[in-house]
């Protein structure tokens, strides 16, 4: 009988709790001014909470797991699930940051994709994600292998190589403005700007981008290569293995999935890059690309930003923010997946 009870209150708890969130959804889309509905919303939530916690349940252990995890799923849905839908809905329409009129089908993709700004955006992107990924890797490892051989103050390398990753992206960007446009030209006397050549422009990006994250991802490497077995590399050199055949035929394979770590994450900075970008050249200089001025280093970021922000398209900046993360997450899986299958390979 008391299992009947505790189950019919249960129930009647979890009833109660979503009539008040629905409840409190009216209230809140139709205009209400009622300043209750943020209670009873809140009220509701805490209704259907304690309804599963006490439901008497073959599955209860797993429901009081949920129920542990969600505050952390409410926040996500909060702040990344739910605005990403209505992000997509947006898209669709004349948004202008505050409400839509009408829907406009994909006139909003249409534009986007006939742009030429937003094109250029999107091969320089590509272009600046490749190096990018590349050469941090590249130095990364180098500083990993170095800070983990024999070499005296070793661990005073690795927190001055980590040091430049502390210090903010607009800040550092700031800083090596000065240094491009003041420093170098007085050392090399009659000399121009890096950033006012817009070919030299994103290759001073791609510098400041690889000295400030590779100590971040030197420390990831440094992780992986403290974690091959010493008796292994004995045994190499035993066998007479130089440094190279060591590094290449033990060390590496068996960093594999280190490699799979840190390419994903220089993948995804790469494509996100904006601080630097914008605090060093803010997408500058321009160039002329088929009789149209274009700015020579605006990575998709500082592009999407530009034209919610500064132009107040919102609607066409949500598009392009939509289309950014299914390119994004499509280019990261599939180099997921490739680097899982090496792993195995290797």
């Amino acid at each position: 009988m008391d299992k009947k009870f505790k189950k019919i209150s249960s129930i009647g708890m979890i009833a109660i709790g979503v009539f008040g969130i629905i409840l409190a959804m009216i209230l809140n889309f139709s205009g209400s001014e009622n300043l209750y509905r943020g209670y009873v919303l809140i009220f509701g939530l805490l209704l259907i909470i304690v309804g599963l916690y006490f439901l008497p349940t073959k599955k209860h252990k797993q429901i009081i797991n949920m129920l542990f995890l969600f505050p952390l799923l409410f926040a996500f849905t909060f702040t990344v699930i739910i605005p990403f839908v209505f992000g997509v809905f947006y898209s669709f329409t004349d948004w202008n940051g505050i409400k839509f009129e009408q829907f406009i089908g994909l006139q909003n993709y249409i534009t986007m994709f006939t742009s030429q700004d937003y094109v250029y955006s999107l091969i320089i992107t590509i272009i600046f994600a490749t190096i990018n990924i590349l050469l941090v890797n590249f130095v990364a490892l180098s500083l990993a292998l170095l800070c983990t051989s024999k070499i005296k103050g070793r661990n005073f390398y690795r927190a001055a190589f980590f040091v430049p990753n502390l210090i903010g992206g607009i800040v550092l960007g700031y800083v090596w403005q000065f240094i491009f446009n003041k420093v170098f030209t007085s050392l090399i006397e009659g000399s121009m700007s890096m950033l006012t050549n817009p070919n030299l422009a994103i290759l001073a990006i791609i510098l400041v981008s690889s000295w400030q994250y590779a100590g971040y991802i030197m420390m990831i490497y440094v992780t992986g290569l403290q974690g091959v077995p010493r008796d292994v590399l004995e045994a190499s050199s035993v066998d007479g293995a130089n440094s190279l055949v060591t590094l290449f035929r033990i060390k590496i394979p068996m960093i594999a999935n280190t490699f799979t770590v840190s390419i994903f994450l220089t993948l995804v900075n790469s494509f996100k890059q904006f601080d630097l970008n914008l605090a060093i050249t803010n997408g500058g200089p321009s160039r002329i690309l088929n009789g149209f001025s274009i700015l020579s280093t605006e990575f998709l970021a500082l592009n999407i930003y530009k034209t919610a922000i500064s132009k107040n398209e919102y609607a066409l900046g949500q598009t392009k923010a939509v289309v950014f993360f299914v390119l994004l997450a499509i280019v990261s899986l599939t180099q997921v997946v490739i680097s899982k299958k090496k792993e195995v390979e290797m």
